[in-house]
């Protein structure tokens, strides 16, 4: 008769909300393929929360982004920092599973593999060693035993560099991809009230309120020298949750009233609808290029950190261009983030005709297949490299 298994016990640990997304689809992809019961302890918000895992602490407490606000809230970090380990080493995992945030999840990893040495700490999500800080690498081959990377072009990056082995499971967007390109625009032009025959525009201005407070007046001001040259334009502007306020305060000094959208729905619906996009630097980026919506892309760094921008190593910081190896999204950072050089980039982009619009849409229809994994998702292609690192 068969012994019954013991179960497999992970220590999971997010440092903010993408990684709890992450997270939430990890776990019943381990239930699934591990063949045992499987127990989850560590540190998430509520996706994790849904599949089990309950959190040591409110997410909250360490799921701060920038110099400043890390500073501000480091007491704090610090604290949940040696909680997480203590707990981790009190659990004595099958392995440790740190999820992207590499400020709050990498030192965990490194105290955690300090006092638990035999077991394996796979890191889901790379930091961004090709861009920022490349020594990073190498230094993390001490306590990473695997990168499970959702760029394609990471684990390059990582045996160029020295870093732990590395293995690209797929961007979590692609398994949304079919949805993505399904949507319908008309019945959100229709709903709107779009007026027929003017070019469309959708405008992102970020997630997180600092990236907004720093781009608002330079895209208004870019709108309005588009409709200079172009004339009338129908404008969308797609609401991210905790900064609909912010974004409706800053839009009284624009030049023309946006049509205000928000769900993940209307938003895909918008941009299957735009002549072009002007978007601020993150995954929305990926998002628009996976609709296949051509885009000019802006950022502009907080103050303390914009003198050290010449450090940055890659040769973009747009996600498609990294992945398509070339700077096929014009990008304009910080101080060229003005209305001049957004204006003059939208112009040509809705110039149907015109040489910049056709060289993007181009990239576009080749940019899927770079990402795209041969058979599952990448959840599932995460948790089997998971519990291969176990096995080992």
């Amino acid at each position: 008769m068969t012994e019954p298994q013991e179960p497999l016990r992970l220590f999971v640990v997010a440092g903010e909300l993408s990684g709890d997304q992450l997270g939430g689809k990890l776990i019943p992809a381990l239930r699934k393929l591990a063949g045992r019961e499987v127990e989850i302890s560590g540190v998430g918000g509520e996706a994790m929360a849904a599949q089990g895992c309950v959190s040591l602490f409110p997410l909250s407490d360490v799921a701060v982004m920038g110099p400043l606000a890390i500073l501000a809230q480091l007491r704090t970090i610090i604290k949940r920092v040696y909680q997480s380990v203590d707990a981790a080493v009190a659990m004595k995992p099958d392995a440790l599973v740190i999820l992207d945030s590499p400020e709050f999840t990498h030192p965990i990893a490194r105290r955690v593999k300090r006092r638990l040495p035999g077991i394996p700490v796979i890191d889901y999500v790379s930091p961004s060693i090709w861009a920022w800080r490349p020594g990073r690498a190498r230094k993390m081959r001490r306590y990473i035993d695997h990168v499970l990377a959702i760029l394609p072009f990471e684990p390059a990056a990582h045996e160029r560099l020295g870093g732990p082995d590395c293995s690209y499971v797929g961007h979590p967007l692609i398994e949304r991809l079919a949805w993505i390109r399904s949507r319908q625009p008309a019945k959100l032009a229709k709903s709107l009230g779009l007026k027929a025959g003017l070019p469309v525009i959708v405008v992102l201005p970020g997630s997180r309120s600092s990236e907004v407070r720093r781009v608002m007046a330079a895209y208004g001001g870019a709108l309005g020298r588009v409709m200079d040259a172009a004339g009338p334009l129908n404008v969308i502007v797609p609401l991210a949750p905790g900064v609909e306020e912010l974004i409706r305060t800053a839009l009284a000094g624009w030049p023309l009233t946006p049509h205000l959208i928000t769900g993940e729905e209307k938003k895909f619906q918008a941009f299957r609808l735009a002549d072009a996009a002007l978007a601020t630097s993150g995954t929305v980026t990926l998002e628009l290029a996976l609709a296949g919506t051509p885009m000019v892309v802006g950022y502009r760094m907080e103050a303390i950190v914009a003198p050290f921008h010449w450090m940055l190593k890659a040769h973009s910081i747009v996600l498609p261009n990294l992945i398509l190896g070339e700077n096929i999204f014009p990008e304009f950072v910080h101080a060229a983030c003005s209305a001049d050089n957004l204006s003059r980039a939208l112009l040509a982009l809705l110039d149907k005709d015109g040489v910049e619009r056709k060289r993007q849409i181009d990239a576009l229809s080749g940019l899927s297949s770079r990402m795209t994994l041969g058979s599952g998702t990448p959840s599932e292609r995460a948790a089997e490299i998971i519990l291969s690192q176990i096995k080992r």
